[in-house]
């Protein structure tokens, strides 16, 4: 606690940074003056699983299945930008309908992220029925995934050359069903993000990231497009069979002519992006070539032309939080690469909440680390000190704060 000359007193409140059920705890240390928010200071560095170090014990292959382990949500991100980096490496083209087949497995990811994320947006502010509804789009979702991959979470789908499942003419139906029936709950979720006065009260004006600042903190994917930045590496740096898709950049002003930066332009952002993708993936099927799907079937003689390798590559992929970065190193004597290295986009995003929270309530702390839908664990506690006093606050005490402002406003 210290006071100023004009008497006010702020407080320090710590926010983390060990929550157990979850993989990247990360610290926040905020100065209050009464609700308001004027400072706040983000450390990272608490935990390593060791992902990366485990990879120098494995062959490419095997590297696929710790990648998608990296995120549970963003299972083909990360292993679609190591086979990417190992592809540039070892001078390996894909077959044309693979890439096609990659397009299609990514943006079916992307609005399951999305989705998910929406639900997790309105239960910070409390509409638990939103939650709800939005998770029951997301099980249809998971069922179009188990149905192409085989599996829910961890797709195993990936593979250097190539995919390992094809689409067959007997399940472009099924895709097609889960299309239309996203598209009919569409309008359901925009109605209900865009047009309800509560929610728009909530995002309006709050969280704002300017494009100023979302260019010098290098903000990546919705976050920094919801301000008004034209970056998606599916355009920048056009990969897999995007080139020869219809796609352009999305911001905010596409649907309300404006820019603000805030949590609302976040919330149009994704949405924006669900029926975007929902496109790609129509113009996947209509137009995906015939042939085969993987260079090299056989995995011995793919891991001996590896093996050989000696050079470097870098793989960049636009996954649902933003561009995810992958580095490879082989020095052509082992098996395994000489060194593997991961940038996940929430690493980006990180710095931008420091000007999206100054200037905030604490209430608004949930939605607006939230809205950039950060990859990592959140807090169990808030400790704030008074002096020689102490006391706690409850990761629900402070869920039950942003739910009690909705209500006011609501009122």
């Amino acid at each position: 606690m210290k006071q100023t000359a004009t008497t006010k007193t702020s407080y320090h409140i710590p926010v983390g940074p060990i929550h157990p059920a979850l993989k990247e705890p990360v610290f926040f240390e905020f100065e209050i003056e009464g609700e308001r928010i004027v400072d706040v200071d983000v450390k990272l560095g608490h935990v390593h699983r060791g992902i990366e170090w485990a990879s120098r014990k494995r062959n490419p292959i095997q590297i696929l299945y710790l990648a998608e382990r990296i995120c549970g949500i963003c299972s083909f991100c990360h292993p679609a930008a190591f086979t990417l980096a190992v592809e540039t490496a070892a001078d390996i083209q894909a077959p044309e309908r693979a890439e096609y087949l990659r397009v299609i497995q990514g943006e079916i990811e992307r609005i399951t992220s999305h989705v998910l994320w929406a639900g997790v947006a309105a239960h910070e502010i409390g509409f638990d029925t939103v939650l709800f509804l939005t998770w029951q789009m997301r099980e249809k979702l998971m069922d179009l995934t188990e149905y192409l991959c085989g599996n829910r979470v961890t797709k195993g789908i990936m593979t250097i050359g190539g995919i390992r499942r094809d689409i067959t003419e007997d399940m472009i139906p099924k895709i097609t069903d889960t299309l239309n029936y996203l598209k009919d709950n569409f309008e359901k979720l925009r109605k209900i993000f865009l047009d309800d006065k509560t929610i728009r009260m909530r995002s309006q004006g709050v969280g704002i990231l300017t494009k100023e600042n979302a260019l010098k903190l290098c903000a990546v994917g919705p976050t920094t497009r919801a301000s008004g930045v034209k970056k998606d590496v599916r355009v920048d740096t056009s990969y897999f069979a995007y080139g020869d898709l219809d796609i352009d950049f999305i911001t905010p002003d596409v649907l309300t002519n404006e820019v603000n930066g805030d949590v609302y332009d976040r919330i149009i952002q994704r949405l924006l992006e669900v029926k975007q993708s929902i496109g790609l993936i129509e113009q996947c099927l209509d137009t995906m070539p015939s042939g085969d799907i993987v260079v090299e079937p056989k995995i011995p003689k793919l891991l001996n032309q590896l093996k050989k390798v000696n050079g470097e590559g870098v793989g960049r992929h636009e996954a649902p939080r933003g561009e995810v970065i992958h580095y490879v190193k082989f020095d052509g004597e082992n098996e395994s690469p000489y060194t593997w290295k991961v940038r996940a986009p929430t690493y980006n995003n990180i710095l931008p909440w420091i000007p999206m929270l100054k200037g905030e309530q604490i209430a608004d702390i949930p939605i607006i680390a939230a809205s950039t839908d950060p990859c990592m664990s959140c807090t169990n506690r808030v400790a704030i000190a008074d002096g020689s006093k102490k006391y706690e606050m409850q990761k629900e005490e402070l869920h039950r704060l942003s739910i009690e402002k909705t209500r006011r406003l609501m009122k």
